[in-house]
């Protein structure tokens, strides 16, 4: 339970740091502003022919009498949106994060800048990067999907479909959405997807109480464009806790005026980053 007001503090606290930093706040809007028009485009369409599509997908309800075929297919328009939402949300991160790909490096370094310690940098031409965080984003994207569709096919279970199953639903979607913004710092410190993904097992409440408060307040119309700057920075300073002795951190270093000290051990040279280790 400390680790899920831990990750619940760390959003908190990026929302203030983007509160102090005025600029940068305003810097981290563009991108959210931009993919939102797309999404709410997107929403609503789903929302104006989720009828017909139910329809379509279930004729051999045509026949059914009233009350049972309306609640029937008002029932399955509901799990459809539903769902449509569910990715809205997990999809909503990677894609403003590959928009505004060079916004929030930056404000992911002013944030490292800030706290102290050389800022970490992955050493990598821009279009690789690009090409990393698409690459990377498609396998969440992917991921979640298939979590999606179970948790899809599980809705349909009486009781467990309208009580543990929105819960597991917002617990997924709290986990990947905080993978996607911890990745915007980590991969700055050479961590693969494999290698990020096991991080985030290691703290998994923390990550639930980073992401899952995240989620529902994304649920909010045009909360998650104003919450992204803040997302980023909290993120930021999550990952600088995740993996504390990752390239860039600040190492302790023994006392000067002590010669018994022993030296620092040299740092294992990092491992080719934007490669699976299969």
């Amino acid at each position: 339970m400390r680790d899920l007001g831990k990750g619940f503090g760390f959003l908190l606290q990026g929302q203030r740091w983007v509160g102090r930093h005025g600029r940068w706040f305003g810097f981290g809007l563009l991108p959210g502003l931009v993919t939102l028009v797309l999404y709410a485009g997107a929403l609503f369409g789903l929302a104006w022919g989720a009828d017909d599509l139910t329809a379509w997908a279930t004729p051999f309800a045509d026949d059914w009498s009233s009350p049972w075929l309306g609640l029937f297919r008002g029932f399955l328009t509901a799990l459809v949106f539903a769902l449509g939402l569910f990715l809205a949300v997990i999809t909503f991160t990677a894609v403003t994060l590959l928009v505004g790909q060079p916004f929030y490096e930056s404000l992911s370094e002013a944030v490292d800048r800030s706290e102290g310690g050389r800022v970490p940098e992955s050493g990598l031409p821009f279009w690789r990067e690009l090409w990393i965080s698409a690459r990377d984003s498609l396998r969440i994207i992917v991921r979640v999907a298939c979590y999606g569709v179970l948790l899809f096919a599980l809705g349909f279970v009486p009781v467990i479909g309208q009580t543990v199953v929105p819960v597991l639903g917002f617990c997924v979607s709290g986990y990947f959405l905080t993978e996607e913004l911890t990745a915007v710092a980590l991969q700055r410190r050479r961590l693969d997807l494999r290698d990020r993904l096991r991080l985030l097992r290691g703290r998994r409440m923390m990550v639930l109480g980073f992401g899952v408060p995240l989620t529902l307040a994304y649920l909010v119309p045009f909360v998650a464009v104003f919450l992204m700057p803040g997302a980023v920075a909290g993120a930021t300073l999550m990952a600088r806790e995740l993996a504390p002795d990752a390239e860039g951190e600040p190492r302790p270093e023994p006392a000067v005026d002590d010669p018994a000290a022993p030296a620092a051990p040299a740092a294992p040279a990092p491992a080719p980053y934007g490669f699976d280790k299969r």
